[in-house]
């Protein structure tokens, strides 16, 4: 039975709860399996010490957005996706307002997959490009 947009998106929502996309403010908002988009507002907790969007903090949110596209593209009765890789060149500071990420596949292998990752922001701009390899492995016997 394939699950609507809806569906998948309130099953990310609950998941989430008491992890780092909760804490980050992280909402997802498109999950499909060639795109995967998430939203995350700029505030306190996601700046740096002089006052803007921490780079490590854009990396937690593109690692999110390829870690979900990937569970969307493996069997999650006996498979598992952790991130195995991830670059990120930061190309435009951001102070405040929201960003978004938007993840899409160069690479869907059996056992790797390799997402593309814009983070933009209110006006499309881009703030930072990563890339992450995600690991597919069989979910280990209980």
């Amino acid at each position: 039975m394939e699950l609507s947009q809806e569906e998948i998106l309130a099953r990310l929502a609950a998941i989430s709860q008491g992890t780092a996309v909760e804490a980050m403010k992280i909402t997802i908002t498109e999950a499909f399996k060639d795109r995967v988009v998430a939203t995350m507002p700029i505030e306190d907790q996601h700046r740096q010490i002089v006052g803007y969007l921490h780079g490590g903090v854009s990396v937690l949110l593109a690692e999110t957005v390829a870690s979900v596209a990937s569970v969307l593209n493996i069997d999650i009765d006996r498979q598992l996706a952790f991130g195995l890789e991830i670059n990120a060149n930061h190309v435009r500071p951001k102070k405040d307002g929201v960003v978004r990420a938007i993840a899409t596949p160069l690479h869907l292998g059996r056992t790797t997959h390799v997402w593309d990752i814009k983070i933009v922001d209110e006006q499309e701009r881009l703030i930072c490009v990563s890339r992450c390899t995600v690991a597919v492995v069989e979910k280990p016997a209980s």
